[in-house]
């Protein structure tokens, strides 16, 4: 029913800057919980960071106070703006939605989601950061 597409990855130095985006499409006249999360070569998927239907923002740790999640909902746009970037900030980026009726912060925190929640997955976009 809903569709996810992230664009906006690319080569930065470290302490450059990279502002992602998730366009959502199809129907979405119900609210939806939305978020990032990223995969590392040779690594585990982890989350980045996730803003639910009542503007909630959640990042994790390691990201905190140089990311930035944001919706435009008249374009219905998810935005991550990633300054002060590192190379550990390197992985394929991926873009999630689930339905209104879940929370994106506890799935955001574990690194996970689970397939009850119902998530749409974008095909993600590659961040490469040099050092």
């Amino acid at each position: 029913q809903v569709h996810v597409m992230e664009s906006g990855g690319g080569l930065a130095q470290a302490g450059g800057s990279l502002r992602l985006s998730c366009l959502l499409s199809g129907d979405t006249s119900s609210g939806y919980s939305m978020g990032w999360f990223r995969h590392p070569a040779g690594k585990i998927r982890e989350g980045v960071a996730g803003i639910d239907t009542d503007g909630t923002t959640t990042y994790v740790d390691s990201v905190k106070g140089r990311f930035t999640i944001s919706k435009d909902n008249v374009k219905n746009t998810l935005y991550l703006q990633m300054d002060s970037l590192k190379p550990e900030d390197t992985a394929l980026y991926y873009c999630v939605a689930l339905p209104g009726a879940y929370k994106i912060a506890p799935w955001t925190t574990l690194g996970a989601i689970p397939d009850f929640s119902h998530p749409t997955w974008g095909q993600g976009t590659q961040v490469t950061v040099s050092s």
